[in-house]
């Protein structure tokens, strides 16, 4: 089996490139690889396209990519949350678009982007301007709205202790969008605060196995979003 940890989160992130398609796992601070996307501003890709539940908050993670200007696109549920406060300007003057897509409709479109399932049908967004230009089928007596899934040239996740091999297990509401992520990219890079040996996690509580996992890096002790915007750190 291949060893898959890498040194640094800026070795892990290294050949993102310019253009690409980047899932960020998050729901909740469990869930959310700030040192990866800090990783990733440094190394400089532009005009990307971040599928994830939100926007960040304040000036750091994911709101931080946003505000280098490096993001052209996001796809996303909640644009607009409480500490929300880079996003809704880049959107009003164009530098940013949004698809937006409701909560459950983006979990199932990244799952069947990693299953292999081009598109299905959802009664999400029915008779709403989400639903605009889109092919809507009646089953049953009801309309659906066909959605397509979602793929991605890289998925930066952060999950809680992984071995060697890229065997995952997660922290609570982190495996909502991180599991999913990792069968939806080309290349899938993991932050945890453990790398361990292969055999030392219980198979029987793995998560996302190796096979969908490309790169592990060992962030010991990661910093919260929450922590990072109460003190009003803006990054980088």
């Amino acid at each position: 089996m291949i060893n898959k940890q890498t040194s640094s989160s800026a070795e892990a992130v290294a050949n993102i490139f310019d253009g690409a398609t980047v899932m960020v796992s998050g729901f909740g601070e469990a869930g959310s690889p700030i040192e990866l996307i800090h990783a990733l501003i440094d190394q400089g890709s532009t005009n990307l396209t971040v599928v994830s539940n939100n926007t960040g908050s304040g000036e750091v993670g994911l709101a931080a990519l946003l505000k280098a200007g490096r993001v052209s696109k996001i796809i996303c549920s909640f644009p607009r949350t409480a500490n929300s406060t880079v996003f809704p300007d880049l959107y009003r003057s164009g530098k940013t678009t949004l698809e937006l897509v409701p909560q459950g409709t983006l979990a199932e479109r990244i799952r069947a982007g990693g299953a292999g399932i081009p598109a299905f049908y959802t009664p999400a967004a029915v008779g709403t301007p989400l639903a605009d230009g889109k092919e809507v089928r009646r089953f049953d007596g009801r309309d659906y709205v066909l959605e397509l899934g979602l793929r991605a040239d890289f998925a930066l996740i952060k999950g809680q202790v992984a071995d060697t091999h890229g065997n995952v297990i997660y922290n609570k509401t982190a495996r909502n969008f991180g599991p999913p992520m990792a069968m939806a990219a080309k290349e899938s890079i993991v932050q945890v605060s453990s790398v361990v040996e292969p055999g030392m996690i219980d198979p029987e509580v793995v998560v996302t196995p190796g096979i969908f996992v490309d790169r592990v890096v060992e962030v010991a002790n990661p910093v919260y979003e929450s922590d990072l915007v109460t003190a009003g750190v803006s990054y980088p």
